[in-house]
């Protein structure tokens, strides 16, 4: 028998109806020479400090740093994990071969190995590669499967990845929040999260720091265009005005006058850091919930594998792409014309040398149903846009260049108008994104239809002061967070240039979503509009940071870059985690022996009178909200409160949901805390619709998560 194990129920469902495993069991799928089963994400963890010695459950600054001579793992505490886990264990004892169907990337390898190796596997490991799940793609991955220790590279990077995290996430959080915090709560020091938080901080600085300057800047109207002065800003009104005089004295000549043809390449195929911050920057939809909405298309088949870097296809690709446009019905207007001849095959869009694990995310074959939400579908639209655009031609432009002079004084304007919109096409019935006054100002000049224009020609103009103010840097999105996180804080807007950046980048694109839930659940940052602005817990606790190690982010995408190097085999993992132990070590002893000093924590002031009032405020800070609670059923997603319930974020998959009314009783969110947390409510009276009659008692969750009054 071969054993299939994939990494959510959904996906083993799909694999197993391509393999005829068709018969239900408890926990997997069984038929046709095959059992199918599953994990829930992850179902095993490393092994916290107390595991390794019962002394370090407390924190304690001078027990530090912690670091195991060996790394463990365990299954993580919950009984739905551990009834799955003992079906695998029994089903990899039973069977003669597993074929690791997990997620094709570094946390789903991680995933998998850690089952196999708590279940003490020794039989042939074989690995399904596939980029989606459709039907054709579960049979080409099933006929070509690859001998587990292809992959390996692989998951001694997502282990050393993991050891890494756990190194200093363990060690340097316990380290600040003993010295610095104040007995007061938890100071969160990560790998990414620290010189991420880092960036933020030092933006708010140059902001706060900004001091907005006047200036005046000299512009004349020549034959009905706008020409700017090619001088310095002027400092001064009384300067500007001296400037004025002299223009209405002196007639307009023009020096040059040149106009280039140019082209305008057409934008990459998506890897998800820039769908994420197209997502973020036209519907302004967050980095997480981007990431879930083409996680589901995925899951629906519709789109590519989505975790991925690369914004290349392979050149296998090529045969299947004509297929593919010729399935996309709600684009056949847009998509026609590309049909008239072969589809171009570019460089841009196609290399091997560009592709590693997975390539760009596309549409697939299978059309979306209309079961998908809405942000489903304004998701897969730009998906769907974006892979019809790169086979369009490129789109041509003309640039004009006039450079003028009224007496000494030189000008210059430019204009530019589109000749042939080439891929621009796709997005013409497109609304024009938001611009700021300075940009439509810009714009304005910009597209300013210019003349013929003889040089050496001259007449008389209508000179002006145009009288501006500096601005400060703008502050983060989430877009321009994770494009700075992607190249590790530099500011890049050449393509190529950031394809090159990203091998040092800051954490992988599926976990710079969660980086930034995490500094929001921490209170270190805080959303205005769009902006994303440091709170002072976050600008405090960067401020104590000494070390530059911890919250410079070109030395922790040199970090990114090792572990890459790991994924090639061109670096040892054993070699980076003692660097790592080198680093935490120096760290603790600097810390320790530092001057110490008590961060002020965010909301300190409704903390103290919470403390006053003496009304649990444990359980108070606990209520704040739903999304800092993880599902008690999947152990993997956090909750949300919808209008009549609390529920999974991953419901379609997971289905956990209460609601908020239980046998004709309204339940407070304390009350409903308690069921989630603690599994059981207090005592409680006013039930008036129970099936047996019972109108007190207490409320408690079943083995399968039921609601059940006792």
């Amino acid at each position: 028998m071969k054993l299939c194990i994939a990494e959510k129920p959904s996906v083993a469902r799909d694999i197993a109806k391509v393999l005829g495993a068709t018969t239900s069991k408890q926990g997997y799928m069984e038929g046709n020479g095959y059992c199918v089963t599953w994990t829930f994400g992850h179902l095993c963890t490393l092994k916290e400090p107390h595991d390794y010695s019962p002394q370090f459950k407390s924190w304690n600054l001078f027990s530090l740093p912690i670091i195991p001579s060996s790394f463990g793992i365990k299954l993580i505490p919950n009984k739905g994990v551990e009834t799955q886990f003992k079906v695998i264990e029994k089903l990899v004892e039973e069977c003669d071969e597993v074929i690791n169907c997990g997620d094709a990337g570094q946390e789903g390898e991680l995933i998998q190995r850690w089952v196999l190796q708590k279940a003490k596997c020794n039989k042939p490991v074989q690995r399904l590669w596939i980029s989606s799940l459709t039907e054709d793609a579960i049979r080409e991955g099933f006929a070509s499967l690859k001998p587990a220790e292809d992959y390996k590279n692989l998951y001694l990077a997502g282990n050393a990845r993991a050891i890494g995290d756990w190194l200093l996430g363990i060690n340097a959080t316990r380290l600040f929040t003993k010295k610095f915090g104040g007995n007061k709560a938890v100071l969160s020091i990560g790998r990414v999260q620290t010189p991420t938080l880092a960036m933020l901080v030092q933006r708010q600085k140059e902001i706060d720091a900004f001091t907005t300057e006047e200036y005046w800047e000299l512009k004349t109207k020549y034959r009905d265009v706008i020409f700017n002065a090619a001088i310095d800003r002027l400092k001064t009104l009384e300067r500007a005005e001296k400037g004025l005089e002299y223009l209405k004295v002196n007639p307009f000549e023009i020096v040059s006058f040149e106009i280039k043809e140019g082209k305008e390449k057409n934008p990459r195929l998506f890897d998800l850091t820039g769908l994420q911050v197209e997502a973020n920057k036209k519907y302004g939809y967050s980095a997480e919930n981007t990431l879930n909405y083409v996680q589901s298309l995925y899951e629906k088949k519709h789109v590519t594998y989505p975790r991925v870097d690369t914004t290349y296809l392979s050149d296998s690709l090529y045969p299947k792409i004509e297929g593919i446009l010729k399935k996309m019905y709600p684009y056949q207007e847009l998509i026609a014309p590309l049909l008239e001849a072969p589809i171009p095959k570019s460089k841009a869009v196609f290399d091997d040398t560009k592709v590693t694990d997975h390539h760009a995310i596309i549409p697939t074959e299978i059309p979306p149903s209309q079961n998908l939400s809405r942000e489903e579908k304004l998701i897969y639209d730009l998906i769907a846009k974006r892979f019809i655009a790169v086979f369009y031609p490129e789109c041509k432009i003309s640039n004009t260049l006039v450079e003028g002079k009224v007496g000494t004084i030189p000008f210059k304007t430019s204009g530019r108008q589109i000749l042939e919109p080439g891929w621009r096409t796709v997005y013409a019935k497109e609304p024009k994104e938001e611009s700021t006054d300075k940009d439509k100002e810009k714009e304005k000049e910009e597209e300013q239809t210019i003349p013929e224009f003889i040089v050496g020609e001259t007449g008389p103009h209508d000179p002006m002061i145009h009288q501006g103010k500096t601005t400060p840097p703008k502050p983060y999105t989430e877009a321009t967070l994770l494009r700075a996180m992607e190249t590790a804080g530099k500011q890049v807007e050449d393509e190529e240039l950031r394809e090159m950046l990203k091998n040092n980048g800051i954490g992988r694109p599926s976990t710079r979503a969660n980086i930034i839930e995490t500094l929001f659940k921490r209170k270190y940052i805080e959303k205005k509009r769009k902006n994303l602005i440091a709170t002072q817990t976050g600008i405090q606790l960067i401020d104590t940071i000494e070390d530059e190690l911890l919250k410079s982010p070109e030395l922790t995408g040199e970090w990114e870059s090792k572990l890459r190097k790991i994924e090639k085999g061109e670096y040892e993992a054993n070699l980076f985690k003692e660097e790592l132990i080198q680093m935490v070590t120096e760290l603790t002893d600097k810390v320790v022996y530092g001057k110490g000093k008590v961060i002020t924590l965010q909301d300190e002031e409704k903390e103290e009178v919470k403390e006053k009032k003496k009304r649990e405020p444990a359980q108070k800070k606990e209520l704040q909200s739903w999304e800092e609670t993880k599902c008690p059923k999947c152990k993997e997603h956090n909750l949300i409160k919808g209008k009549t319930a609390v529920g999974c974020s991953d419901f379609k998959n997971c289905g956990f949901k209460i609601t908020f009314e239980i046998f004709g009783k309204k339940l407070s969110d304390k009350q409903l805390l308690d069921l989630v947390l603690k599994g059981k409510t207090s005592k409680l009276k006013g039930f008036s619709t129970h099936p047996e009659g019972l109108t007190e008692g207490i409320l408690s969750l079943t083995d399968d998560f039921q609601v059940q009054l006792n």
